[in-house]
């Protein structure tokens, strides 16, 4: 196995974006589908001991995700994603709010750009994340996005690697 695959975590404050890059050693299709089937974002998205409960998702254009990242305590920390465009296996968008459990936006929120493309066995995924206010980024830094993601990216990278010896 490759360990020397590309991590790369940007932040641009002028621009207030975010930007991440990210190879995995899965074919494209896998990759995909652990960032749009419910089933499998529950097994990674959270950072641990953290676990993510995704209450409702479907992936189509206007449609929604809601989900809630839980401590081991019982805390929720909701989300709500709309997908605003989808490009089977290269890319896709969703705008993405905190809310309460009652399914009510805070706003502003954070527009994610998905980018996937395969070369020689390994699957590159490219995020970028505009953020409608400079307050709501530093925000998003402050409570730990960078770790948090970076952990939930580890999470990701172990069960690529069980699902592609089965």
């Amino acid at each position: 196995m490759n360990n020397n695959l590309l991590f790369d975590f940007t932040v641009d404050k002028t621009a207030k974006t975010v930007v991440i890059n990210r190879e995995f050693n899965a074919d494209l299709s896998l990759v995909w589908d652990a960032f749009t089937t419910k089933e499998l974002l529950d097994q990674w998205v959270a950072p641990k001991p953290w676990t993510s409960r995704t209450k409702y998702m479907d992936f189509k254009v206007g449609e929604k995700r809601f989900y809630a990242m839980v401590s081991p305590e019982g805390q929720e920390h909701w989300s709500i994603q709309e997908y605003t465009s989808i490009s089977p296996k290269t890319h896709f968008k969703m705008y993405n709010a905190f809310a309460d459990k009652d399914e009510n936006p805070q706003l502003p929120g954070s527009e994610w750009d998905y980018n996937f493309t395969e070369e020689n066995g390994k699957t590159k995924v490219s995020i970028s994340i505009y953020n409608e206010s400079l307050e709501r980024m530093e925000r998003m830094i402050e409570m730990g996005f960078k770790e948090g993601f970076t952990m939930s990216i580890d999470n990701l990278k172990k069960l690529l690697e069980t699902l592609s010896k089965k």
